[in-house]
C-alpha cells in the first residue's frame, strides 16, 4: 500500500462509511463490514474521494480512456468528484451518468453528460461491487447509446469475495471476465484489515477472519 492508500482507509472510517458490526449486503450475505458511500455528505468529503479514486485511476489506467461514467444514484456523486479531482490536475476529463428513467421530453434520453460516440473508451466508477446486479444493468446502458469500448471498472473497496458459491474469482474479476474489461479497487479488504490493525477490536477480526474463510475468493493476507 501506499500513503494515499492508507490516507483513503482512515478516511472512509473518519467519515462512518467504512463500519465494522452486523450487516447484510445487497446479496443477501451477513457481513461483519459495509462500505456506504451514502454516508459522504460534504464537499470536502467530496473532494478527498475524487482524488482517491483518481489516485486509482492513475495506478491502474493511466490514459486508457475517454469518458468516466457513474451508475444512478451512488455513482452520480463519485463521477462529479472524479472529473473535479483530474481537472484539478490540469487533466479535463469528461463524464456522464445514468437516468433511472428516460426522459422523453426536452433532449431526452437516458444518459446525462457527455453524448456517447462510437469507439469511446468508458471508465466505469462504482462503489462497491458485491454481486455484479448494478454492472449488468449499466452495461447495456452504454452499449445501447453508442458502440463504446469498456475500457474498465474501478471501485472503492475490493470486497475480495466470491461472485457466487460455484465461483472462484471475486465479484470484481467476475464482472470484468464476463464484459472483458480490467478492473481496479482503491483498497482491497485484507488491506483495509492490514492497515487499521489493532484499532480492529478482537471480535471484529474474528468475524472477518470467519467472513473470508466461508467466503473469500482468495486467502486473507497474513
Amino acid at each position: 500500500m501506499d500513503l494515499s492508500q492508507r490516507r483513503f482507509i482512515d478516511f472512509m472510517v473518519g467519515a462512518g462509511v467504512l463500519s465494522f458490526g452486523d450487516f447484510t449486503t445487497k446479496s443477501g450475505r451477513k457481513t461483519p463490514y459495509f462500505v456506504n458511500t451514502g454516508r459522504y455528505h460534504s464537499g470536502s468529503q467530496l473532494v478527498e474521494l475524487g482524488r482517491a479514486y483518481a489516485d486509482a485511476i492513475e495506478r491502474s489506467f493511466p490514459h486508457d480512456f475517454d469518458c468516466l461514467f457513474g451508475p444512478a444514484y451512488k455513482g452520480i456523486p463519485l463521477v462529479v468528484a472524479v472529473a473535479m479531482a483530474f481537472a484539478e490536475r490540469g487533466r479535463e476529463i469528461d463524464f456522464c451518468f445514468n437516468r433511472t428513467e428516460a426522459k422523453d421530453h426536452g433532449e431526452g434520453g437516458v444518459i446525462v453528460g457527455r453524448t456517447l460516440q462510437d469507439g469511446d473508451r468508458v471508465l466505469i466508477i462504482e462503489d462497491v461491487t458485491t454481486a455484479g446486479t448494478s454492472i449488468r444493468e449499466t452495461v447495456p446502458l452504454l452499449r445501447a447509446s453508442a458502440r463504446i469500448v469498456l475500457a474498465g471498472l474501478v471501485v472503492s473497496v475490493d470486497r475480495q469475495e466470491r461472485a457466487s458459491d460455484a465461483s472462484s474469482r471475486t465479484a470484481l474479476e467476475e464482472v470484468g471476465a464476463e464484459f472483458g474489461m480490467p478492473t481496479a479497487a482503491i483498497v482491497t479488504i485484507d488491506e483495509v484489515v492490514a492497515h487499521l490493525g489493532a484499532r480492529l477490536t478482537d471480535a471484529d477480526r474474528a468475524r472477518i477472519a470467519e467472513y473470508r474463510a466461508r467466503y473469500g475468493a482468495v486467502s486473507p493476507a497474513a
